[in-house]
């Protein structure tokens, strides 16, 4: 086996088997995850409609950390085509403060994504909206059937259902990759329909091999080019991608690189003063014209100001760039709507972090050896909800 340009046994040597084999997967694990959407096609529309299609209903994307990031990813685009309102709360913050974040007498859709399904705040987020909603389904989105949360979605408990994600995406590496890619795909599925996501998932798929294949250099490359901050750039949800980007790569580097992320537009207000010759900035580029504009403006505005140390345009459509501008290009999404282009795009900064995770000495598969931060958190107190 090789996988990111390491045969296993240098990827087992160097500590980093699991990440390299878990970012690898993922254009296989979406399919297989396509497929368990389809087995249970009737059941979910059943379960989504009471909320879905009512306009006064409210649904809640949670989770925490990486699957926190999934909402934000995922709410713009749900927000713009389901009747009932949509929204990414992290957990963190619905625990920690519920009755900022939930309505009791308005009908609601808790989705809660989690890799292991045990994170303290996830199972505690359910809990305290099952108290204080008066009207609440739960949407449960796993990679752990043996997790806390899928124990919750029993037969005979018609207000949660449980889509199941194959055992690979139940990622083994402290980072959570192929499992964020699959239950954002899972939930989209979800909600888009699984029948009409059949055709589309196979280009996401082919796409994001394509990324890995060709893009695996250029990773490697700006990992071994000596930065010492990084941006992610996005808009609308490209903005969730580019947060969920720059925390794999302070995850993986064990914050040795201080990463940060924001929009297109926002960063000239105040953030740009982090750009020295030592820092890498990305930007997501999207396919939706009118947006594109204002990402390429940004893109020429750093060009023409040359003060970071490279510069790096991820774009499903071929672009000229400005002299000095790397580029990686997703082949055959140009004409893709932007959320089809997620996966594809997170591939690159998950090769990144993985590449300079191994440039720094660090091992990608447990990335922290002091323990201080954990897979699955730890050192959580849940305290009695108002």
């Amino acid at each position: 086996m090789r996988e990111l340009g390491l045969d296993e046994a240098a990827l087992k040597t160097a500590g980093a088997y699991w990440t390299a084999r878990e970012i690898a997967q993922q254009p296989d694990s979406l399919m297989r995850v396509q497929a368990v959407l389809m087995a249970q096609v009737a059941a979910l529309e059943a379960f989504l409609a009471p909320v879905v299609t009512r306009r006064e209903g409210r649904i809640i994307l949670a989770g925490a950390g990486t699957s926190a990031f999934i909402g934000e990813c995922l709410a713009p685009y749900l927000s713009a085509r389901l009747a009932a309102r949509v929204e990414a709360i992290a957990t963190t913050d619905i625990v920690s403060a519920p009755t900022y974040y939930l309505q009791p007498d308005i009908p609601t859709l808790m989705v809660s994504f989690g890799r292991s399904g045990n994170s303290p705040e996830s199972v505690a987020a359910v809990d305290i909206a099952d108290n204080l909603v008066s009207d609440i389904r739960h949407l449960v989105i796993t990679c752990n059937g043996e997790g806390e949360l899928a124990r919750r979605c029993t037969a005979d408990n018609a207000r949660f259902h449980a889509i199941l994600l194959p055992p690979e995406t139940h990622d083994r590496s402290f980072a959570m990759t192929s499992s964020f890619t699959g239950m954002m795909y899972a939930a989209l599925a979800a909600f888009t329909g699984p029948a009409s996501m059949a055709g589309r998932a196979g280009a996401i798929a082919a796409a994001t091999r394509a990324v890995i294949e060709s893009g695996n250099d250029l990773a490697r490359d700006l990992a071994g080019a000596g930065f010492q901050r990084l941006v992610y750039l996005g808009s609308h949800g490209f903005q969730g991608l580019a947060r969920e980007a720059a925390l794999k790569l302070l995850e993986l580097t064990d914050g040795a690189i201080p990463a940060c992320f924001d929009s297109p537009m926002g960063f000239r207000h105040g953030p740009k003063t982090i750009v020295t010759d030592r820092t890498l900035i990305a930007i997501f580029l999207s396919n939706d014209p009118y947006t594109r504009r204002y990402d390429l403006d940004l893109l020429e505005e750093l060009a023409r100001d040359n003060k970071m140390g490279a510069l790096l345009a991820i774009s499903a459509q071929p672009l000229d760039v400005p002299a000095g501008v790397r580029s990686l290009i997703v082949p055959g999404m140009a004409q893709a709507a932007d959320i089809d282009l997620m996966i594809p795009f997170i591939a690159g900064p998950q090769m990144l972090a993985f590449h300079q995770s191994l440039a720094l000495g660090r091992t990608p598969d447990n990335p922290n050896p002091s323990g201080t931060v954990n897979r699955v958190v730890q050192g959580v107190r849940i305290h009695q909800a108002p």
